[in-house]
């Protein structure tokens, strides 16, 4: 019997506010990491476990990278990604997951690899954002919840 292809899987907190001048996502720049350093990423990000589902990946990567904690009935899809990463050609399925209702304060409980945290306007973002999480965002707007990216330079 062939042996089947597995890829990784990953959860994206889109952590959000709304303000007198619109809404805001939290941005965490990346350091140390081995990848896009220097980068802005999504709030919160890592990659699912054996045997674990995706909103249980995404609590528990909360807690774990900006110490918040967030219940099940307060996590909204916001897209999902089938995504060859551009730079290496790892093949991703990436959930990102859309929440505004928390507890706790945000923090950077991973200073080794977190540089800043940072609310953007989501008509401001950075130029230095992962262009997949970039790309993330757009499918929000337009409530897009599936797309694919990196795959045009592999095809």
């Amino acid at each position: 019997m062939k042996e089947r292809f597995l890829a990784r899987s990953a959860v994206i907190l889109m952590l959000m506010r709304d303000t007198e001048k619109g809404q805001e996502v939290l941005l965490q720049k990346r350091k140390n990491t081995g990848y896009m350093d220097g980068f802005y990423d999504l709030s919160a990000s890592g990659h699912v476990e054996k045997d674990e589902p995706m909103t249980s990946a995404l609590i528990r990567e909360a807690k774990e990278e900006i110490g918040i904690d967030i219940k099940l009935e307060d996590i909204e899809l916001a897209t999902m990604m089938h995504t060859k990463t551009p730079e290496t050609g790892q093949i991703y399925y990436n959930g990102f997951f859309k929440v505004k209702h928390y507890k706790g304060e945000i923090k950077i409980n991973e200073p080794e690899k977190c540089e800043e945290l940072r609310w953007f306007p989501l008509d401001k973002l950075p130029e230095n954002i992962l262009q997949d999480r970039l790309q993330a965002i757009k499918n929000e707007k337009e409530n897009l919840k599936y797309s694919e990216f990196g795959w045009e330079k592999f095809v």
